[in-house]
This record gives C-alpha cells, structure tokens and sequence, in this order.
C-alpha cells in the first residue's frame, strides 16, 4: 500500500512539475519592456501631393545633434469629413517602427502598431508637437 502511495505521489509531482515547466515560460516571456524614443524630425523635401486627398513626406529624425533615423508619413484626407489620418514608418537602428496618426492641431496624437527587429510586436503611443519644418516628437513603446 505504501508503494501505491509513493508511486502516485510521484506521479502527480511530476504532472505537477511538467505544467510548470510549461507555465515558467510562458509567465517569463509576459515580462515586458517599455521604451521612449524622443526626437526632432525635420522635414526634407517639401510634402508631395499624390492625390486631392492623399500626399506624403519624408523628414530625417534628429536627437542630440545626431541623425537617429529617418521617417516617411503618408497622409489620406476623408473627402466626406475632410479629417487627415494616415501612417509613419521610423526607420532607425534596430529596425522599423510602425504607427498611425490622426492629423489635429497641436499636439498630434498616434498609435504605434508594429514593427520589425527591436521593434517586432511593439505598441505604444506617439505624440508630436509641430512648428514650421520642425517636429519634436516622443514615441513611448513596449515590446513583448
């Protein structure tokens, strides 16, 4: 009878020991980073109008006197609300970083959606402050 016993012990230790194997990983791999990205973009060329209701820049991203990155926003206007939307890939070390926006006053307002390399899974927000050719901009990201 002890023997039973001791072999069903056993047994649900190692169930036991099997699920949390499989939990710890998966517990671990929840942990999270949180990131802040803050630059000036500056645009380079003057916007292109590619449509009456769509049109896009480029602007070369700058931190401590440094280029840090380059970004290119593409811009669509809805003709029935003529409200601007649109998107922003930063491309930086470590990969690209994804994101939309929606075009108000100052400040406008994003969403970080994605990205590739340092930047797979991100989400986030995205601010920005407009004057003239010049964009102070902070990007608060986690990744997974």
């Amino acid at each position: 009878m002890k023997v039973r016993t001791s072999i069903a012990a056993v047994g649900a230790a190692a169930v036991l020991a099997g699920t949390g194997a499989l939990l710890l990983p998966a517990v671990a791999s929840a942990h999270s980073t949180t990131h802040t990205l803050k630059f000036t973009a500056v645009t380079m060329t003057p916007e292109t109008q590619f449509s009456q209701t769509s049109f896009g820049s480029a602007e070369k991203d700058v931190s401590a006197g440094k280029v840090i990155g380059y970004d290119v926003i593409n811009i669509e206007v809805n003709p029935k609300t003529h409200t601007p939307s649109g998107g922003v890939t930063l491309s930086t070390k470590g990969g690209f970083l994804y994101g939309t926006l929606k075009l108000t006053k100052n400040p406008i307002h994003g969403t970080v959606t994605g990205g590739t390399g340092a930047f797979k899974g991100a989400t986030g927000t995205i601010t920005a402050n407009q004057a003239g050719k010049r964009t102070a901009v902070t990007i608060t990201y986690t990744t997974p």
